[in-house]
């Protein structure tokens, strides 16, 4: 078992508690995402402006839309206070969720219409990127939602959910959702992002200790497919809501 609190223990194929929140904002989509003592606000904002590689020829029509993010650990996040400002390993992670969250969505479907989600970590405590990926996912369609009721978009581009969550070997066992201490700790450490179809849209995997095994690249991409079901399952649970 592993220690989650001084009276809490959780096995290691189990997720961390996890919640999603409504959070008010003048976003158009707006969440708090709270997986174990990780909390991140995750909005999504509506423009009718396209980036500029994008922007249609004067007097063209736009035949695509476009999702983007920006991630940011807030000063105190951690214990050690976090400075502002932009670091490689923030653009590297917004990066990784605006992909994921391209593939949630066809942008044929919101001509015009861009979309960034904004994904603040207010707590950090392992599994930052993966749980932006979540929540961001649920603000994403607060907005699409919000898009179709003010008439800027006429069809639903949603496709299907996306989620993501973090494995690894922790003494030499397969392990799911990695919260600070045991990502410290871990042998091998992975975050895997997949759809409602349960199909891959990426997997980052290193030995951070050491090499790992084809069976065990099998065995932890199983207990991610596992997990991320669970949080679709809680993304579906709120959107009803």
């Amino acid at each position: 078992m592993l220690p989650m609190s001084k009276t809490k223990t959780r096995k290691r194929t189990e997720l961390r508690p996890v919640k999603i929140e409504k959070f008010p904002t003048q976003a158009a989509g707006s969440v708090l995402i709270k997986q174990g003592n990780t909390h991140v606000l995750c909005t999504a904002s509506i423009a009718a402006e396209l980036p500029r590689w994008m922007a249609p020829k004067r007097g063209e029509e736009p035949t695509k839309g476009w999702v983007s993010a920006e991630y940011n650990m807030l000063p105190a996040s951690t214990n050690d206070r976090k400075r502002r400002g932009p670091d490689s390993r923030g653009t590297e992670i917004q990066r990784l969720i605006g992909r994921v969250l391209r593939a949630a969505v066809d942008m044929d479907k919101m001509p015009g219409l861009a979309i960034t989600c904004d994904c603040d970590v207010l707590q950090a405590d392992g599994g930052t990127r993966t749980a932006s990926i979540t929540g961001a996912y649920v603000a994403l369609v607060q907005a699409i939602n919000h898009a179709r009721k003010e008439g800027m978009i006429k069809t639903n581009p949603i496709i299907g959910n996306v989620a993501a969550v973090s494995v690894g070997v922790i003494d030499g066992l397969p392990t799911l959702d990695l919260d600070y201490p045991l990502d410290v700790r871990a042998e091998v450490d992975m975050n895997v992002a997949m759809n409602n179809k349960g199909q891959f849209i990426e997997v980052q995997g290193t030995g951070e200790q050491g090499t790992f095994s084809r069976d065990e690249l099998n065995s932890l991409l199983d207990l991610a497919t596992k997990g991320i079901r669970q949080l679709i399952r809680t993304q579906n649970a709120f959107l009803k809501k």
